[in-house]
């Protein structure tokens, strides 16, 4: 029995370069799981169990043609990194031992072989001899001239918020012509457009963009202007080619030819692009959701989703109704508060909440914190490190962690209580990361507005339904009236998916099905079980079409992953279907 990485790598390469599915499969525990993101398979897709594991690495093992295994864990560790090599290129991963056999191992490719990023002792030399020649500056000038109308993109990609210029920047690197395109008049838009008091949430460790860090003296959480200028310099910095003010109309797939027929309209002109892949970037949900009823059109006041919401100034005295419980109906709240409105909160259903400060420091401490900086986890290191949990662990963990979360801050949870809100820690008890990664909603990260709840500084109504909207406010099913001179919707957003509806078709979006949720069968995230994100970062049922979203940590980690899909594919280092 191994007893430690070095060893077991050395055994379990053994036993593929055999092709004994029996020896492979004994390298785990019955229980064991391997996650793989392109070292072995060109897809994204966690293997559970020795059979399914044994499965795998028949289909796959001579493909890959995995060699060089090389632990970087210290000897006598049972836990570890490592390196290899495969056909397709260098890989890393991460293996975690328990008596003698793995619980899990993490397989991930990082470079193609040949189509190397150019980070090291690749960066190009930027050096220009030629005072008659063209410079850096024409050149780039010509070619974001010349894309989209003398050259067509081989990725068109829709949308040029974090998730959209990640992408961008990584088919910059590795060459591979493309074009984000954005309604908005100026990149980073869709943050400056937001609501004045917001920042982001998590800190800025968790939150740098791929290949550009922030800055040493960067502030913990990012507001919102400063992260949307942060977003338009890094296009320029990056050389990402982007039409603003400029969207899809509508998008058709040639099968005859492999490409798009995507129709953009930009300046009041319509034209036509034709690239190979379209890569959806327009955020973790689709359309703003308000819900019908009855009596909305007979309300005297202003009404509208929280999305349109611009922030509480002028509004001092006004009395304010918002419907739903969730992160912006929290945020907006607090803001209502501290310019003089009087708002009501309306809780339609139980929500989690976890406080900032003990997400920080139980959460994100031990990789995405200032001490863990000190202690040498790099982010690469601690992305890394997420991704070596598959879902089915992270559930397991998480219950366990949430015991002790919710003693830590039993005092906070009770004071809410007592204001009447309804709390929920998931239905499972795992809290924060299974709600935001089985349906992106249903949570609040506590900055201010829960003690505004406990203390009432921000009134809440729950326990009954809507009845009816009247010309003075809201009634509910229990007979009591809120007055309202503003109703603000809170209610959410649809799945991601009506984008692909909207823009190409209802078939297209009923063959690629659901986005995002890995199948956990609880609320908003249905079975059967698929231990990845469905559809995010891979291949989908719709040849050439894509899905990029995400927070910053996963844009900036998955970013990578899509963009050597789409290189392979440039290359023609594996058929069009993969």
């Amino acid at each position: 029995m191994p007893s430690d990485v070095a060893e077991w790598l050395e055994s379990f390469s053994g036993a593929l370069d055999s092709a004994d599915d029996a020896a492979v499969a004994a390298h785990f525990a019955p229980h064991g799981l391997w996650r793989d993101f392109l070292a072995f398979d060109w897809t994204l897709a966690t293997h559970e169990g020795r059979e399914a594991i044994a499965a795998f690495a028949a289909r796959r093992a001579k493909i890959t043609q995995a060699r060089n295994w090389t632990s970087e864990a210290a000897q006598g560790a049972s836990e570890g990194f490592f390196s290899f090599e495969t056909a397709s290129g260098q890989a890393r991963g991460y293996l975690r031992l328990v008596d003698g056999v793995a619980l899990t191992f993490l397989t991930v490719l990082r470079d193609l072989r040949g189509h190397e990023f150019p980070f090291g002792h690749r960066r190009p030399s930027g050096a220009e001899h030629d005072p008659t020649g063209p410079n850096w500056q024409d050149r780039l000038r010509a070619e974001q001239a010349a894309i989209g109308r003398e050259v067509q993109p081989y990725v068109l990609v829709v949308g040029a918020g974090q998730a959209g210029l990640a992408i961008g920047a990584t088919l910059r690197l590795l060459g591979v012509p493309h074009l984000l395109i954005d309604k908005h008049p100026r990149v980073g838009d869709q943050w400056r457009s937001r609501y004045k008091s917001l920042t982001l949430h998590d800190p800025v460790w968790y939150d740098h963009m791929p290949y550009l860090p922030f800055p040493e003296h960067w502030p913990a959480y990012t507001p919102k202007d400063k992260m949307g200028d942060w977003l338009e310099h890094y296009a320029a910095i990056m050389e990402v080619n982007v039409w603003t003010e400029t969207e899809l109309v509508r998008a058709e797939r040639n099968e005859a030819d492999g490409t798009w027929i995507a129709k953009i309209r930009r300046e009041g002109e319509e034209i036509e692009l034709r690239p190979a892949h379209l890569v959806m970037a327009v955020g973790n949900a689709g359309f703003p959701v308000v819900p019908t009823i009855e009596g909305q059109e007979s309300f005297r006041g202003a009404q509208y989703h929280s999305s349109a919401h611009k922030g509480g100034e002028g509004l001092a005295g006004k009395r304010v109704v918002v419907i739903g419980a969730n992160n912006s109906a929290h945020d907006i709240c607090a803001d209502l508060v501290d310019h003089g409105a009087l708002p009501t909160m309306v809780q339609r259903s139980s929500t989690h909440i976890i406080r900032q400060s003990t997400m920080s420091e139980v959460m994100m401490r031990p990789l995405f914190s200032q001490e863990a900086v000190d202690e040498g986890v790099t982010t690469e290191t601690a992305d890394m490190m997420v991704a070596s949990l598959p879902l089915r662990l992270m559930e397991a963990g998480n219950r366990e962690a949430w015991k002790m979360m919710r003693e830590r801050d039993k005092d906070f949870y009770a004071g809410l209580e007592r204001a009447g809100f309804r709390l929920d820690f998931a239905e499972d008890g795992a809290g924060i990361a299974a709600k935001y990664l089985r349906s992106a909603s249903g949570y609040y990260i506590d900055v201010g507005a829960s003690a505004m709840i406990a203390d009432g500084r921000i009134a809440l109504k729950t326990g009954t339904e809507i009845s009816r909207i009247t010309e003075t406010g809201v009634e509910f099913a229990d007979g009591t009236h809120l007055d309202a001179d503003i109703i603000i919707y809170a209610t959410g957003f649809g799945a991601m998916e009506q984008w692909v509806a909207r823009l190409i078709g209802e078939d297209v979006a009923e063959k690629v099905g659901r986005c995002w949720g890995y199948g956990s069968g609880f609320k908003g995230d249905p079975g059967p079980w698929e231990g990845e994100l469905r559809n995010m970062w891979k291949p989908t049922a719709q040849d050439g079409l894509w899905f990029m979203g995400g927070n910053l940590s996963q844009v900036r980690f998955y970013c990578r992953l899509l963009g050597m899909q789409l290189k392979a594919h440039y290359e023609g280092l594996l058929p069009e279907r993969a």
